[in-house]
């Protein structure tokens, strides 16, 4: 039997990132973002939605700039703990031992810890409720090369044990079930 429920965000896994924000280093702040996502392939955006009354939507908009880290199992509990302390009342750098480094291409830094860095210019911003949507083009990715497939030169996803986040709770990514265009291929002994 199927149940009819009330509108609402039902669209899961989401990304557990980290991003970070400021243009000098007395201003850098970190916030954790579930509500984020690509929009658009070329050109590269992407878009990160944060309320109004938080610490960091001030700071963003201001500098129209962020950074999207991605986190994995290491930065697990600094994803959550970035998420419910404010940077109005500490340092989370210092707090989580996690490096800022200057962005290369926006004034935004980004995690050294972080397996992989989005760094983002914002284009537009929608007022939407009970957040304002951060629509922004992406500017560089930074990528530690640890977790860079040597045959292939893509990214390692199952290396890289990046988290998600659904409902409240925290996940590790899980085993691979197929690449994009896998059914229409021939038959691969891996793949159901």
């Amino acid at each position: 039997m199927k149940l009819n429920w009330r509108p609402g965000t039902m669209i899961y896994p989401l990304p557990a990132l980290l991003v970070s924000c400021g243009a000098t280093p007395d201003e850098y702040n970190l916030f954790t973002a579930a509500w984020a996502g690509t929009i658009c392939s070329d050109p590269a955006m992407c878009y990160v939605s944060i309320r109004p009354e938080r610490h960091s939507h001030d700071i963003v908009e201001r500098n129209m700039a962020f950074t999207l880290n991605l986190t994995n199992r290491d930065l697990a509990r600094a994803t959550d703990w970035c998420g419910v302390r404010s940077g109005r009342d500490c340092d989370k750098w210092h707090e989580m031992g996690l490096t800022p480094v200057k962005g290369v291409t926006v004034p935004a830094p980004y995690i050294e810890q972080a397996p992989m860095s989005i760094e983002c210019q914002v284009r537009d911003i929608m007022r939407l409720g009970t957040h304002d949507m951060f629509i922004a083009q992406v500017t560089n990715v930074i990528a530690d090369d640890r977790y860079i497939n040597p045959d292939t030169g893509s990214f390692d996803m199952e290396a890289a044990q990046l988290i998600a986040y659904c409902h409240g709770h925290y996940y590790t990514l899980g085993q691979e079930l197929g690449h994009f265009g896998w059914t229409v291929c021939k038959r691969n002994k891996n793949h159901h």
